[in-house]
């Protein structure tokens, strides 16, 4: 089975680009919001949650595409559909003239609102440990 793809679209209060480029394509930056430990090696990202020392979870996820101050694409190394992928973008709001971050991610039918609800949850956290 297939999986259904997710866009959503963040209004953000960055005022500059490369500030939030640095959260969202850093190790560094992705363990103050995405998860509690981040390690890129050879174009591969380990995201761990929970206690590193204790009772975790890792996940592996391949860098497919990064350009710098715009977007970045990953795919986890366990993905069993070859067209999906995560990817993480930076847009200027035609309207409003602020940036957005469009996130694009895949899963199962069934599990789309969960899908939603975990990336407006890493949104929230980006908002408070940020300011954006």
């Amino acid at each position: 089975m297939r999986k259904k793809k997710l866009a959503l679209e963040y209004p953000l209060r960055a005022g500059k680009q490369e500030l939030l480029w640095q959260l969202l394509s850093t190790d560094h930056g992705l363990e103050r919001w995405l998860a509690d430990k981040v390690e890129e090696e050879d174009g591969v990202m380990h995201l761990t949650w929970g206690d590193p020392w204790g009772e975790h979870h890792t996940m592996h996820a391949n860098i497919l595409e990064r350009n710098r101050n715009n977007n970045i694409r990953l795919r986890w190394s366990d993905e069993d559909d070859p067209d999906a992928f995560w990817e993480m973008r930076i847009v200027r709001s035609e309207l409003t003239n602020e940036l957005c971050l469009c996130v694009v991610d895949y899963a199962y039918a069934d599990d789309i609102d969960d899908l939603q609800e975990l990336w407006d949850g890493n949104l929230e956290r980006l908002h408070q440990s940020s300011g954006f």
